[in-house]
């Protein structure tokens, strides 16, 4: 963390102390994590402190401190700050943001999303890193804050869920090793792999039924698509594919796995996956999202089928390029 980048941190922090936190909308384990972990480090700062997310924070992530503290949008109050956290871009906050108006205050934007917009005022971006919640966790001593058993628990669940278990690749030494601090600061690494990785509750193995039973393979591109009436059917009421496009990605004849899944007001939410050498980020970042070059993402406007056809479309046409690419490098 260049010296530079943590003294603007610090520098915009300082003055602040009505401070609101947003993550992104259809929050994972990093977002949730690193949301209330950061209200935990600032309250230890002596701030005022607001969590905000458009979307509910998910039942198996209920665990987590401060849970229900996080706001939806139409936030009311006065900030001098806005700290964004797992955010790749203001999109990404939603209406959390956008229903502030204007003038807005400045933005704190901490990030490890390697197409992040660096939006912000002052930028902590570091697409190096497994997740935000590993920033997190190496500001710490900047701050100046302890490590306290709750702090600990939100910080390693972000680093647990975005790294699958420590399964994915960019996983450092540094990662274990700050993996292990947390738990040695009181987080429970197997009630966190448990509630946050493993159990999952029958309405998504239903959803998971009818996206396998829609799955398509063309050149190398696996993909499925899962209507709102078919969530609505099986009782499936959360905003991303729940671990359905990992296992796309992860099939043996796959490129890029994908997962379209029609939202209530008729956009679509795409999920990208793929494993080295491949990269879905390019392909993420032309259609308005972005994320990692292993796991993106964006959401673009429906109808399903139409949504279908243009990444379908885009899709074949990036293995395409990135095969042309390989080859001629040799």
């Amino acid at each position: 963390m260049p010296p530079e980048t943590t003294t603007a941190v610090l520098d915009t922090l300082r003055p602040a102390q009505n401070i609101l936190i947003i993550t992104h909308i259809a929050p994972d384990g990093d977002a949730i994590g690193s949301l209330t972990g950061m209200g935990l480090i600032l309250r230890q700062m002596g701030k005022n402190v607001t969590l905000a997310c458009d979307d509910p924070v998910p039942d198996h992530l209920r665990f987590l401190p401060d849970v229900d503290a996080v706001r939806q949008p139409q936030i009311e109050g006065a900030f001098d700050l806005i700290v964004a956290v797992d955010c790749g871009d203001e999109e990404r906050m939603g209406q959390s943001l956008t229903l502030l108006g204007n003038p807005r205050p400045p933005i704190l934007n901490i990030d490890h999303h390697i197409t992040n917009t660096c939006f912000g005022v002052t930028n902590l971006v570091d697409g190096t890193t497994t997740s935000t919640a590993e920033i997190l966790f190496n500001l710490l001593p900047v701050l100046g804050v302890s490590l306290t058993p709750d702090i600990a628990r939100s910080l390693l669940t972000g680093i647990v869920t975005d790294t699958l278990g420590f399964r994915i690749a960019g996983v450092t030494a540094q990662t274990i090793s700050a993996a292990s601090v947390l738990m040695e600061a009181g987080a429970d690494l197997t009630m966190i792999t448990m509630q946050a990785l493993n159990l999952k509750p029958l309405s998504t193995l239903r959803m998971y039924q009818k996206g396998l039973a829609n799955m398509q393979l063309r050149d190398g591109l696996l993909w499925t698509c899962v209507s709102y009436a078919e969530q609505q059917e099986v009782g499936y009421d959360q905003a991303s594919s729940a671990g359905l496009v990992s296992m796309l990605g992860n099939t043996s004849e796959a490129a890029f796995g994908v997962v379209l899944m029609e939202m209530a007001d008729g956009r679509v939410s795409v999920g990208f996956r793929c494993r080295p050498p491949w990269s879905v980020s390019e392909l993420a970042t032309s259609l308005g999202g972005g994320g990692h070059a292993l796991a993106s993402g964006c959401t673009i406007s429906g109808p399903l089928a139409a949504a279908e056809q243009l990444i379908v479309s885009r899709g074949l046409a990036e293995i395409k390029r990135q095969v042309a690419r390989a080859a001629a490098a040799g």
